[in-house]
């Protein structure tokens, strides 16, 4: 069979292939053709740093060889086993494997195939639980969430959601949420500063509870940061307050890692900065290392014993995925974990931590950056027209898309959240390509605001 062109691959794009969050109007293929490190080559053999972890997921860099070994290891073994009444030995070992790490009391994995799938997981794990637990609450139907926050494309992730541009044409569909105001440092409230933050969020946080707690269910939370927001850091000491209020209020906490979760925040998951063990927990993207679709929910003993009944009660947990604990997954996700050891990934991040600290330290002073944040070795950098008054641009001028493409021509793949530049490099990457993805930011930053029409 002869092998496709270039220009029919580019058509073939545009007409069959329908690309997630992108107006397919304006679409330009991009055709990405291998990777190596922290570097993809496009078609044409052009080097591109990959500033956002392939969408968040790349851990080790692309092509890593002991996740690859692994891999092909598997793949001689068997490719796909169904867990529905079935296991394989490299699920079980990676189940066990997360139960050491994460946080302490989360003992039981429940195996999906995507992030957003493990919020949904979680929300109607929470939901049966309060049915089926040994003093039934069916009233607790009702979920707390974020403003701005983001949790995934399923009608449930969606519900718990908060990003009205991505979400209000389907609201017809959604679940009640009560929604509280995204914790974030930028644009505080009037009379309140970033010393005083913590304690007026937790507050409000704490009116919200006391006053509705008969009827939630759970409270779903990304820890340390709202990624998809526009790289929204909470103050510190919220995630742990939110733990103490919701034990307090018999609120279940889940907590939402698939973004922050691997080493994305300079350690291995988020809520051990603030030392929370959440009743639930799910992992997405960085799981397998940017390898294959995979994700877990993990849930704490206490609402596993709830699912355990005779045959004939029926309280097993009826959700599950054709591809769920996938055998090659689950190879990936071992290797993935054995690589941040053997690298010593989490011992190397701080040095990397504090070089992008310096540049953005330097970018903050720009006039038309209104917000710099940080945390670990992801950061987010917001565009605005005038950074006196923390005015922002209009969504329609896309200044976040234009900036993404200039630093594209200098050899750097990066994805903006509307004005809001978002760069977040695989944890492998060195300090001289880090340098050079800050410097072709930089670039795409003065490109895009040196017009202010």
């Amino acid at each position: 069979m002869q092998q496709p062109s270039r220009d029919d691959l580019e058509r073939w794009d545009r007409q069959h292939v329908w690309h997630a969050f992108t107006q397919m109007a304006a679409y330009e293929p991009l055709l990405l053709e291998r990777g190596q490190g922290s570097k993809l080559f496009d078609i044409d053999g052009r080097e591109l740093l990959d500033g956002v972890s392939s969408l968040w997921c790349n851990v080790h860099g692309h092509r890593h060889p002991h996740i690859d070994a692994a891999i092909r290891d598997q793949l001689d073994r068997v490719a796909h086993t169904t867990l529905l009444g079935a296991s394989n030995s490299s699920t079980i070992r990676l189940a066990r494997r997360l139960v050491e790490l994460t946080p302490a009391g989360l003992e039981h994995v429940f195996f999906s195939s995507d992030g957003a799938s493990a919020v949904e997981v979680a929300i109607k794990l929470a939901l049966q639980y309060w049915r089926q637990c040994p003093r039934p609450q069916p009233a607790k139907i009702c979920y707390v969430a974020l403003a701005d926050a983001y949790h995934g494309d399923t009608i449930g992730g969606v519900s718990v959601g908060g990003v009205e541009r991505f979400h209000a044409m389907f609201e017809p569909l959604l679940f009640e949420v009560l929604r509280l105001p995204r914790p974030g440092l930028y644009r505080l409230p009037p009379s309140v500063t970033a010393a005083t933050a913590c304690e007026h969020y937790l507050a409000q946080a704490e009116a919200l509870l006391a006053e509705h707690h008969a009827r939630i269910a759970a409270f779903v939370i990304e820890p340390l940061v709202q990624a998809a927001a526009g790289i929204v850091t909470h103050p510190p000491g919220y995630l742990r307050g939110l733990r103490e209020l919701t034990r307090r209020h018999d609120v279940l906490l889940i907590a939402d890692e698939v973004a922050v979760g691997f080493g994305r925040t300079g350690t291995l998951f988020a809520c051990q900065q603030e030392e929370v063990s959440p009743d639930l927990l799910c992992l997405g993207k960085g799981l397998t290392g940017g390898y294959l679709p995979m994700a877990a929910t993990l849930a704490s003993d206490e609402i596993y014993r709830a699912f355990l009944a005779p045959y004939e009660q029926s309280r097993q947990f009826f959700h599950g995925h054709t591809y769920s604990g996938n055998p090659l997954a689950a190879a990936a996700a071992l290797a993935s974990l054995e690589v941040f050891e053997q690298d010593a990934v989490l011992e190397r991040l701080p040095a990397k931590i504090a070089c992008l600290a310096q540049h953005l330290a330097r970018i903050s002073q720009h006039s038309h950056v209104g917000d710099v944040r940080q945390c670990g070795l992801m950061a987010g950098i917001e565009l605005v027209r005038d950074r006196q008054t923390q005015e922002p641009y209009p969504w329609a001028e896309g200044r976040g898309l234009r900036a993404c493409r200039v630093a594209l021509e200098h050899g750097v793949l990066l994805r903006p959240l509307g004005n809001v530049l978002v760069v977040m490099p695989p944890l492998a990457v060195s300090l001289e390509e880090l340098d050079q993805i800050m410097l072709s930011v930089e670039r795409g930053i003065e490109a895009a605001t040196e017009a202010r029409t």
